[in-house]
């Protein structure tokens, strides 16, 4: 049975431009989703939905089987879904291990060593840590929580190749051992390539992808 599953999902723009047009989807544990498209497409809209940061025009996300509209957006967001930004969203203020902490059902330090943080880093200044520690830190806080679901929305588009390609073995391995709903918005050839479902959002319709039509869509950047 599938852990996230959106049925007719539609929205529109307060301008009326409607970017979702009745899409049907299902994702499961234990498997990695890359969503491709072009920008302006509605990729981080659909993400949103998805986490409960916004309402539907029209449809359904249902979690385990219950509609998340039903049950209640702030309970689905606090209790299982977690976020990963593309600008980190940490708290410049504080240390990698307090940042985590705040919303962690586990202790930080050992999720920050195994993401590849020594003791001393994870007890520095955010601001301090390059910009792949950064979002190590940002994997960390969402891994420390009991959410089952992981949304990242372009977790690699700061990063430098190398980086990247850590990043996304971190989220395969989260979804693959750690048995997580990993959801990823991305532009990124490679991290599509890693995943095991890759769809595509292009005018309000999501489509599953085979390899070869992943080429294409790399090609069409």
């Amino acid at each position: 049975m599938s852990i996230l599953e959106v049925k007719g999902l539609q929205y529109s723009y307060e301008n009326k431009k409607r970017v979702l047009r009745g899409i049907n989807a299902q994702m499961e544990q234990g498997k990695m989703y890359a969503i491709l498209g072009p920008s302006g497409c509605g990729k981080t809209t659909l993400l949103s939905l998805l986490g409960g940061l916004d309402s539907p025009s029209g449809g359904q996300i249902l979690y385990q089987g219950e509609d998340i509209a039903k049950t209640g957006l702030a309970d689905h967001r606090r209790n299982h879904v977690a976020f990963i930004f593309q600008s980190y969203n940490l708290i410049d203020y504080l240390t990698p291990v307090e940042n985590v902490a705040l919303t962690a059902k586990h202790p930080p330090l050992p999720i920050l060593e195994q993401l590849g943080l020594t003791t001393e880093e994870a007890r520095r200044n955010v601001l301090k840590l390059s910009g792949g520690q950064q979002q190590r830190v940002a994997i960390a806080r969402a891994l420390a929580s009991d959410a089952q679901v992981i949304l990242a929305d372009e977790p690699t588009g700061n990063l430098d190749e190398d980086t990247a390609a850590e990043i996304t073995a971190i989220l395969k391995d989260s979804a693959h051992k750690s048995g997580k709903c990993v959801v990823i918005v991305t532009h990124s050839n490679e991290l599509a390539k890693a995943a095991d479902v890759v769809f595509r959002l292009r005018k309000g319709d999501l489509q599953i992808l085979d390899s070869s039509e992943i080429e294409k869509e790399h090609k069409k950047k």
